[in-house]
């Protein structure tokens, strides 16, 4: 007869997984709420629906359980991501290239207004001086999975003609900051939720920019 629990592939009983992830689920949702200096661990385990032991069980201190629940947190929004990149495969082949990016625009531009990347924003802004490698460790697990998928994709656009001839890696990076620049702005660094209509607009601007510039033909 097998065992009764059941393990991951990393051999990890799969309802030890399950308690960490309920963990760093809670305690992000905390210290989005109260900050890092008044959350308590109590409070977290409470959310998880642990015992306060259970949590230093799993991990080992505060500053762990932050720094591991942003980390968590920035994976989970990097997949979102990745996913809406993986979408341009499956459009690649649309005669409208410019439907297909438009949607590609707005629905990463939906992720980046979700409740977990406002409050990863958020966190990363307000703990900066306390932990001052946040904004790159968010950075680089926020945006290079993502990054390097919408390269790839870009790249095989163009080697079909219907991209002109570029540097792939750069024209993502042209991309997305025609997409996060104006967000920024317009979200004032996180804290305005802006309007789907407005979402909209900075969708389509950067589209066509994009196009002027990368277009096979020249223009949009």
């Amino acid at each position: 007869m097998g065992s009764a629990t059941s393990s991951g592939a990393s051999g990890v009983p799969r309802g030890r997984v399950d308690k960490r992830q309920a963990i760093l689920d809670a305690a992000f949702a905390v210290f989005a709420r109260r900050g890092y200096a008044q959350a308590c661990v109590q409070e977290i385990a409470e959310e998880a629906r642990v015992a306060k032991p259970t949590v230093y069980s799993h991990l080992n201190d505060k500053e762990t359980l932050f720094r591991s629940a942003i980390e968590t947190a920035a994976d989970a929004l990097s997949a979102e991501s990745l996913a809406v990149v993986e979408r341009l495969r499956d459009r690649a082949a649309d005669d409208d290239l410019r439907a297909a990016l438009t949607d590609l625009a707005q629905r990463l531009l939906r992720v980046c207004c979700g409740e977990r990347a406002r409050a990863l924003r958020w966190l990363t802004y307000a703990e900066v001086t306390r932990f001052p490698d946040l904004i790159e460790t968010v950075q680089e697990r926020t945006a290079h999975r993502p990054h390097a998928a919408l390269a790839d994709r870009l790249a095989r656009l163009s080697l079909s003609g219907r991209l002109r001839p570029c540097a792939p890696e750069q024209a993502a990076e042209h991309f997305l900051a025609l997409l996060t620049g104006p967000l920024e702005v317009r979200s004032r660094l996180g804290t305005r939720r802006v309007p789907a209509a407005e979402l909209r607009g900075v969708a389509d601007a950067a589209v066509d920019a994009f196009l002027r510039a990368y277009g096979a033909d020249g223009h949009a």
